[in-house]
């Protein structure tokens, strides 16, 4: 079995990715369960505008902290590849890649939503539209925000995964820990994929993949890991059998 040390630069990178875990998640629930929550209704692209109309104002503040979490992602990314590169550099660099499109579908989305609220906010309120010139462009608003949320869940999924797989191999983390965020992340990889390839299941109320699922769960754990225990090289005895982080290492 392969061992794999650890440096100064990956220590201080999973401190980083420890804050920048816990960071996302909370920034991710709070425009989940503050904002998108009392904004968008699902089937109902009509109330939707209405609340967007009404509540220009907090629908503004949820794009902003849609564009804060897209960033720090970002970060999260790079101290990830600083971290396990080591372990295997073309399924870092494959990782890293799919969590960048995830974030790209994720901004083409946030700028759909932004577009929406300078077309429904101020001056342009509801109240000022025909409603029937305005259902046409709202079905279209509902979809491409669902869409593209499903489309960027699945693209963080598979990165998600890919990390876990590395996590587990390296041992930097208990292997318990990461075989349940391999196992986690295979949520947000099927389930937008499903409602993809199967119409039927498209209308089937679903959370948004980051929020109400194992992978919260996994993030918060991991990041809570990351920042008090760090990582550490796997002990390892003469005849070269790995038995877990070496006390050393800290």
């Amino acid at each position: 079995m392969a061992i794999f040390n650890v440096d100064e630069s990956q220590r201080k990178a999973a401190r980083v990715a420890g804050i920048l875990y816990l960071f996302t998640i909370l920034a991710a629930n709070l425009t989940e369960f503050y904002v998108r929550r009392q904004i968008m209704v699902p089937g109902d692209a009509m109330q939707t505008v209405r609340n967007i109309g009404a509540h220009e104002q907090l629908f503004r503040i949820g794009i902003a902290g849609d564009l804060i979490m897209l960033a720090t992602n970002v970060m999260l990314v790079v101290a990830l590849y600083v971290i396990l590169k080591p372990v295997n550099k073309n399924l870092a660099l494959l990782a890293v890649f799919w969590w960048l499109v995830e974030c790209s579908v994720a901004a083409a989305t946030v700028g759909v939503d932004f577009a929406a609220a300078l077309s429904l906010g101020g001056a342009n309120s509801l109240p000022a539209l025909n409603t029937e010139h305005i259902q046409a462009p709202a079905r279209l608003l509902i979809s491409l925000d669902a869409g593209g949320n499903r489309i960027a869940a699945l693209f963080f999924g598979l990165g998600s995964t890919l990390f876990c797989y590395l996590w587990f191999k390296s041992r930097y983390i208990p292997r318990l820990l990461a075989a349940f965020g391999i196992l986690a992340s295979l949520v947000p990889t099927f389930v937008p994929l499903s409602t993809i390839v199967f119409a039927s299941l498209a209308d089937v109320p679903l959370r948004r993949a980051r929020t109400g699922s194992p992978i919260v769960i996994f993030e918060v754990i991991v990041g809570l890991w990351l920042l008090i225990k760090g990582i550490n090289a796997p002990a390892q005895t003469k005849s070269g059998t790995s038995y877990g982080p070496s006390p050393s290492a800290t």
